[in-house]
């Protein structure tokens, strides 16, 4: 407790009303000339991990995590209310809300936000949060918002590579941090001139993804192959087909295709990573090749309802874990069989469901089809996005039509 011209603060459980799990609001208290003002922590706990917490001894690293991010925000008032020759609360509120999120533990951003991911079925993007908050706390185990300035994430950058990781992961992790600032900034915790992102600040950096697609006659070693029928094999190369063929769909969306899709002779469907970010997005609107039709005949489930999923991969009422291990389990079974399919035709690039998606854009782009239009095919909601996304195959046109500069070379000399 602290007192500063009469202004008192202090950290209490507010008892006046239980949460449904039996905890209690965990509140700073702030008391001036008999009057008395609450103000959230963002901390809730049952009364005998508050006590333990806040005085118990011998504290484990979790305790010690909350009682420091609850202290955090006595320290805040109490910096604010020594600071003023009088105390009013007009102008105490005014500081004191003013980037309150300054002091947040990143630690305890990143699991508020994973848990946000966890309930929406997001797995595989809190899975990504996980794994940035483990990094992130291992570098700067108490770190803050106000922590995090150019110089600490140049730091964390030369840390992670010096720790054999990649620029890609950095970059991953980074971005990851620089939601949860978005979303600070957003609920008015935090005020621009304490984003750390961006020109002449820090850039996230890049990872040099090299662009792996097929050509076109590679496809067709691909198309041509008879495994044995009804075999892994056949499956895994059908489905690597399927993708192929109706815009490069990738294997979350594809097992998530239900008849309902079906519309005529096209295919319809959102991204699953449209439908999630609420974006204003044109559905994708696949024309059904012969080739995709027999597909979904030979490996589709028997349509009894339109609701019925096309591919016998999902049910209906799975967990959204249990959802994102089948996905995974597919694309382990394709990767696995397309690699040895493309070893036994002598095609020495990756053959991966990634690859066909990138397979399906170089090869629309070396045709002639215009970036507008495999811009819309792939489902994306920009042309720019789809600008980078065929940065690398446009640099290998140009390596190519260079070639044509000194093309006298295959040309046989006079002699003489």
């Amino acid at each position: 407790m602290q007192m500063s011209l009469k202004a008192k603060t202090a950290i209490i459980l507010d008892k006046r009303r239980m949460k449904l799990d039996t905890s209690y609001p965990v509140k700073l208290r702030i008391t001036f000339e008999r009057k008395q003002k609450y103000y959230s922590t963002n901390f809730n706990l049952k009364e005998k991990n508050y006590q333990r917490a806040m005085y118990g001894e011998r504290l484990t690293d979790d305790e010690k995590k909350i009682k420091r991010g609850i202290q955090s925000y006595e320290n805040k008032a109490i910096e604010i209310i020594g600071s003023l020759k009088y105390f009013n609360w007009q102008v105490f509120e005014k500081r004191y809300f003013q980037n309150r999120g300054t002091k947040d533990l990143l630690d305890f951003r990143f699991t508020d936000y994973i848990k946000e991911l966890r309930e929406s079925g997001r797995i595989g993007t809190a899975i990504t949060y996980e794994c940035a908050q483990r990094s992130l706390s291992k570098f700067a185990p108490n770190a803050c918002f106000s922590d995090v300035t150019p110089d600490f994430m140049n730091k964390y950058e030369k840390w992670m590579v010096d720790n054999e990781n990649s620029i890609t992961t950095v970059g991953i992790y980074l971005r990851s941090l620089r939601t949860l600032f978005n979303n600070a900034i957003a609920e008015g915790t935090l005020t621009n001139e304490f984003y750390p992102f961006g020109k002449r600040k820090y850039e996230i950096p890049t990872g040099n993804n090299i662009k792996k697609s097929l050509t076109l006659n590679e496809v067709a070693l691909i198309y041509y192959y008879h495994p044995e029928s009804d075999s892994a094999d056949e499956m895994a190369k059908d489905y690597w087909l399927f993708m192929y063929l109706c815009n490069g769909i990738n294997v979350k969306d594809m097992c998530l295709l239900k008849y309902n899709n079906i519309k005529g002779e096209v295919l319809e469907f959102e991204r699953a990573k449209t439908i999630r970010t609420k974006r204003k997005a044109e559905p994708i609107r696949v024309a059904l090749s012969e080739d995709a039709k027999n597909i979904i005949k030979k490996w589709g489930q028997s349509c009894k309802d339109k609701n019925d999923y096309i591919f016998p991969v999902l049910t209906k009422e799975l967990t959204p874990e249990r959802e994102r291990q089948l996905i995974k389990q597919l694309t382990q079974v394709i990767n696995s069989h397309m690699k040895a399919i493309a070893i036994s035709l002598g095609i020495t690039n990756e053959v991966t469901t990634y690859v066909a998606r990138h397979s399906f854009a170089t090869i629309l782009q070396r045709s002639g089809a215009s970036t507008e239009f495999i811009s819309e095919a792939l489902g994306h909601t920009n042309v720019r996005t789809t600008q980078n996304y065929l940065a690398g195959f446009e640099d290998e046109t140009k390596k190519e039509r260079l070639k044509a500069l000194t093309a006298f070379k295959s040309i046989p000399q006079n002699e003489g």
